[in-house]
């Protein structure tokens, strides 16, 4: 076994990891089996009996307490009425635009992300409410239901998200800076899919697709007529919207304020922010049921333990491959080749986009970023760049056939509309995504900018 070609053998584990994962087997056992197999078969039995030592190294960073918190913080704001709040203190600002309600959903959705840091929670909070009312006044299911699975595609991509933190984790790149990296591609990319509404909607409404003046009935919102499918709000009324959810968002751009200013970790400013969002839902919500809190428990106890198993293993999956010197010679190999550099981003991008339609987010992550750190590195990619770009193609692969988990999140909860609807819906927002990643690859300043005037 020991004259084995690394990258034949390297090729051989990659082929088994992927059967373990399409075989249905939970992603953290689909990293771990087949590595302790092929651990068991390659390596000596020294090496083998230090597999738990590897996995509790691998969970053993200060930076992984910030994925805890954060999903903390997105569980206390999930069982709240803070996202429907939201969404309605947005569109009472917004709904003279054309297309203004779907309009409410993307920017809810950017908003509600901030606070959550998960896409398929994203879409859930704000999609509840926000595709019953686009129905109920006259606008078309593709893009109730688009508006919400892109909306909600967000939610990694602006600060904070879950893989931005297992990125940096896994390529020992600043978690902070990734995180003020992804504002200005985050802002370009909500712009965009707001445009396509707008554009959308006018087009929709040349072809009477959706009313322009429709009486609100009873239960249908306030009273008075609405201007283009949506009801008219005095000045008072839209203070009033924005009023009750503001602290949430002043909690956002005080998370962004102290990891700019370099004035804490991500963890450390996870956890103020954790008990910030505590104290106000407590406050404005009056939380004091032992059946939320129980519930906010739950919630944060199962997915953190999920991404940490998945991180565990993946760590021992990335040992066996450095220990087997896979890794030396997947990168010597891609080196030597001497292909352009953006054709060889191309390719990555394309892989990536492949991968995203199949697997979750974190797996990919942390299976090929370790693998392709060392290569971006080589060919004078800049870190903090290559991870944001990465982070908007794993959205891509949020809401995109066949396993894009938005998809199934916004069928679930509007149940009545067929899956191809769906479907058709989020591919202009699909395309919005792509076009971001082109964006931010002619000008790479929009996400380096930022991060290089950090105090730390």
């Amino acid at each position: 076994m020991t004259g084995t070609d690394p990258t034949l053998l390297g090729i051989l584990i990659i082929a088994v990891l992927f059967i373990a994962l399409f075989s249905g087997m939970p992603v953290a056992f689909a990293l771990g089996v087949p590595s302790l197999v092929f651990m068991y078969l390659f390596l000596d039995p020294a090496q083998f009996d230090m597999t738990a030592l590897v996995m509790f190294d691998g969970v053993n960073d200060f930076g992984l307490l910030a994925i805890p918190l954060f999903v903390l913080m997105g569980a206390i704001v999930a069982v709240t009425p803070c996202g429907a709040d939201l969404y309605e203190g947005i569109h009472r600002w917004i709904y003279k635009l054309p297309g203004g309600l779907a309009i409410s959903n993307v920017l809810a959705c950017a908003i509600f992300s901030a606070l959550c840091g998960s896409s398929p929670a994203t879409a859930a909070a704000i999609g509840t409410m926000g595709i019953p009312e686009m129905r109920k006044r006259g606008y078309p299911d593709s893009l109730a239901c688009g508006s919400i699975v892109g909306g909600g595609a967000l939610g990694n991509l602006i600060p904070p998200g879950v893989v931005p933190i297992v990125y940096g984790i896994a390529t020992q790149t600043s978690i902070g800076k990734l995180f003020i990296g992804s504002v200005i591609p985050g802002i370009i990319v909500t712009a965009m899919m707001c445009i396509w509404v707008v554009l959308y909607s006018k087009w929709a409404r040349k072809r009477a697709a959706i009313p322009i003046a429709v009486e609100v009935g009873a239960g249908g919102g306030p009273s008075g007529r609405e201007f283009y499918g949506e009801v008219s709000y005095t000045f008072k009324e839209r203070m009033a919207g924005i009023l009750k959810v503001s602290p949430f968002m002043l909690l956002v751009v005080f998370l962004l304020v102290v990891l700019y200013g370099g004035y804490a970790t991500p963890s450390e400013a996870a956890g103020v922010c954790a008990i910030a969002t505590f104290v106000m839902v407590i406050l404005i919500y009056r939380l004091r049921s032992f059946k939320d809190y129980k519930e906010i428990l739950e919630m944060t106890v199962r997915e953190s333990v999920m991404i940490m198993l998945i991180i565990a293993s993946s760590f021992l999956f990335t040992t066996l491959l450095t220990k087997l010197y896979i890794t030396q010679a997947i990168t010597q190999s891609l080196v030597q080749w001497q292909l352009n550099k953006w054709l060889l981003m191309a390719t990555i991008n394309v892989f990536f986009l492949i991968m995203g339609c199949l697997l979750p987010p974190v797996a990919i992550v942390l299976i090929a970023c370790p693998i392709l750190h060392p290569v971006i590195l080589a060919y004078g990619f800049d870190p903090v760049w290559f991870g944001i770009i990465i982070t908007i193609n794993m959205e891509v692969g949020m809401i995109t056939p066949p396993f894009g988990l938005n998809l199934f999140v916004v069928k679930g909860i509007a149940p009545y509309v067929p899956m191809e609807r769906v479907f058709l819906g989020s591919l202009p927002f699909a395309v919005c995504l792509m076009l971001g990643i082109v964006v931010c690859s002619f000008w790479p300043e929009l996400i380096t900018w930022l991060p290089s005037k950090m105090i730390r």
